[in-house]
């Protein structure tokens, strides 16, 4: 029989771009890895699922040797590498190794307290103590946090303010100030506490 761990490294090793690592179970399943995450480190008033969809929907358009437009002053084209989502597999089966250990079926399945425990000890491991202004593949989780914190949904819920960062507005009606954020539903989680991570210089918010 397949286990769980062994679909993971097959499809790594495989290079499948594939963020839950299971492409023989249904997208439900990946984006159930995520979720479980999202609670762990984006805020509580934050839409989760609407930034566990964002995020997947920006891993799986990733083109690997994609031409990129050069920066202002610079005329070399550079390529993009290979996809973040290669190191998923093996970082999402080590969360349902540590999981185990603490006697839960795996990371979904443990308690809010151990997946937080969880994600603060794999993020540490990693070394990572900045949040990336893009996916690296250092760690899914602190991607995904990069991911959110970064879009225009983070700003909203900072200023909470109807900004709309990315959206083009026009001229109407731009003299008046962004109408306040609608609150949306609470999660029952009472809030997370995100790892202690710094955002990049470019993109720090007041």
């Amino acid at each position: 029989m397949l286990t769980r761990r062994d679909a993971l490294k097959t499809l790594g090793a495989a290079g499948v771009a594939s963020i839950g690592g299971l492409r023989l179970q249904a997208q439900e399943d990946r984006d159930a890895v995520l979720a479980a995450i999202a609670e762990v480190v984006l805020p509580a008033e934050a839409d989760r699922k609407a930034a566990v969809a964002a995020f997947a929907e920006w891993i799986d358009s990733y083109k690997e040797g994609a031409d990129t437009d050069h920066g202002y002053g610079n005329t070399r084209i550079r390529a993009t590498g290979p996809s973040p989502a290669h190191n998923y597999p093996a970082q999402i089966a080590a969360l349902d190794s540590a999981a185990r250990a603490k006697g839960a079926a795996g990371f979904i399945a443990a308690p809010l307290a151990d997946r937080r425990t969880i994600v603060e000890q794999a993020i540490a491991d990693a070394k990572i103590d900045r949040l990336p202004p893009r996916p690296t593949g250092g760690h899914v989780a602190t991607d995904l946090m990069g991911h959110y914190f970064n879009s225009a949904a983070a700003d909203d819920l900072c200023y909470r303010a109807q900004i709309a960062r990315d959206a083009c507005r026009g001229l109407a009606g731009s003299e008046n100030p962004p109408a306040p954020l609608t609150p949306g539903p609470r999660t029952t989680d009472h809030g997370s506490r995100t790892p202690n991570l710094q955002p990049p210089t470019s993109n720090l918010r007041p």
